[in-house]
């Protein structure tokens, strides 16, 4: 894993670490020092250097934030499950102070949705980078799209619907936003499930953001998957699932035309794969049997983690 430390365990700097997660190592630095999950191994007396428990706490504290969990509660959350040998329990929070964090979970989103609005208006590319950044590493993937990212993409699009003036803000933000996703999705070398979960649009779908954002939080929580971000045709798509040859189906849909038929295209084959139907484009009552519907993605990142490798880790 690196170089070791004095005591023969193998360790990492800032940097490799940050690529391992898949964040900035500004924000492992930020991390460090507001919550104390940083790096305990020092090498030459001069750097110090991330042994296999600090990550470790890293990876449970990336879990809790993906399931939703504000960046303190997700540290406090990783030193008790791996506590430090100088870390400190913190004293039980007054109701006062469990109130007030209940409306930081409302008040964070909205200004950080403000901001980014704020930002792409302006079309200042370097702030709605930095802006989606903060958001991810403060949110995590899945609140970070759900509570700034997709309600600002909603008004900004429903604000310049139907005219040439001011569309060009929207794309600007819809590029960026892209880029932050596939930033936020790291490389696994170890995914957790052995076949992978193929996750792509239905064809002809033009909302093709949240499957990127599906694929980060998936693989934040180490699970190994197949996206297609680009709506594929049925010929094609039957192909690449037969190929891939995945545990599971993951098939987005935010039109409302969306035809169930398609999945018995793409299941047909001896390789038993679960079918999921993610998005508001599918109509329950119109779904094949073994087709089961997530609710949204957060849902959807549950159900399929379950499914593939069972309880989370």
């Amino acid at each position: 894993m690196g170089s070791g430390s004095g005591d023969g365990e193998p360790t990492l700097p800032v940097a490799s670490v940050a690529r391992r997660l898949g964040v900035a190592p500004s924000t492992l630095r930020t991390w460090d020092r507001r919550y104390g999950l940083g790096p305990s191994r020092h090498t030459d007396g001069r750097h110090r250097r991330y042994g296999s428990s600090d990550i470790g706490r890293l990876e449970l504290m990336q879990r809790a934030l993906l399931r939703g969990a504000s960046t303190a509660e997700a540290a406090r959350y990783a030193l008790e499950q791996m506590p430090r040998a100088d870390f400190v329990p913190a004293p039980a929070e007054p109701a006062e102070a469990t109130e007030t964090k209940a409306a930081d979970d409302v008040e964070v989103p909205s200004r950080l949705a403000r901001r980014l609005s704020t930002a792409a208006l302006a079309m200042d590319v370097g702030a709605v980078q930095r802006m989606l950044v903060d958001a991810i590493s403060e949110l995590g993937v899945l609140q970070a799209w759900s509570g700034v990212i997709d309600p600002v993409l909603t008004a900004l699009g429903a604000r310049w619907r139907g005219v040439h003036a001011g569309a060009e803000v929207e794309y600007l933000l819809a590029e960026c936003v892209y880029a932050a996703l596939v930033r936020a999705t790291p490389v696994l070398d170890q995914p957790r499930n052995q076949r992978p979960v193929l996750i792509a649009c239905v064809p002809d779908e033009r909302d093709n953001m949240p499957v990127y954002a599906l694929a980060a939080a998936l693989a934040g929580r180490r699970i190994g998957a197949q996206l297609f971000g680009l709506a594929l045709p049925q010929e094609v798509l039957a192909v690449a699932v037969r190929r891939s040859a995945p545990a599971a189906v993951v098939l987005w849909a935010n039109r409302a035309d969306a035809d169930p038929r398609l999945f018995a295209r793409v299941s047909r084959g001896r390789q038993r794969t679960r079918l999921f139907a993610c998005g508001p484009g599918w109509e329950p009552a119109l779904l094949p049997p073994k087709v089961e519907l997530l609710a949204d993605l957060s849902a959807a990142a549950d159900r399929v983690e379950h499914v593939l490798v069972g309880a989370p880790r």
